[in-house]
């Protein structure tokens, strides 16, 4: 397994390995002691799986308060997405700044998202699977999230905001400067 330090320093770029022959692969999609030499040490709690029926479906931004706030560790089963983390811890030298990285079941890599960040990700492709870990159960007066294509975060989205298929919570999550960050 081989874990890379993204630029922001916290977030993680995993690529496990993946042994083949003509049967097929086996691969070790999650070790614990790998990512605690990373200095990532959680009780993982809950799994969870994402279907994205189109190309263009938006998750997100997302994070969840205290006590429920969550670390993910992510990846694609099938199709593609654009995954994106934006540090949203004050004190932080990298507040606002951001993660983007291409997820796929071609390429096996993952993304390690620690608690202060909103996570979010695009589907590339049609049916897009994705698998995610999470460090803390789901508390719904707990979360919260900031606008998705807020100009202000210079996230390069793959569609147009009018191409984009949201959920209304999603639509109207407020711009980054009026976020009252908990973390």
């Amino acid at each position: 397994m081989e874990i890379e330090r993204a630029p922001i320093d916290d977030v993680l770029i995993i690529r496990p390995k993946k042994n083949g022959d003509h049967r097929g692969f086996l691969s070790e999609t999650f070790k614990a002691s790998a990512l605690k030499e990373a200095g990532v040490d959680l009780d993982w709690i809950q799994d969870n799986h994402s279907f994205s029926a189109t190309r263009g479906v938006v998750r997100g931004l997302h994070f969840q308060r205290a006590p429920k706030a969550q670390a993910k560790l992510l990846r694609v089963v099938r199709g593609a997405i654009l995954d994106v983390a934006v540090d949203i811890r004050k004190a932080s030298l990298s507040y606002g700044q951001h993660v983007a990285v291409e997820l796929s079941a071609e390429n096996w890599t993952q993304l390690y998202v620690p608690v202060g960040f909103a996570h979010g990700f695009c589907t590339l492709t049609e049916n897009a699977e994705v698998l995610y870990k999470v460090s803390a159960e789901y508390g719904p007066s707990e979360e919260g999230g900031v606008l998705w294509n807020d100009p202000d975060l210079g996230i390069d989205w793959p569609i147009k905001a009018e191409e984009a298929t949201l959920s209304p919570r999603d639509r109207a999550w407020p711009k980054f400067k009026d976020l009252v960050s908990p973390f």
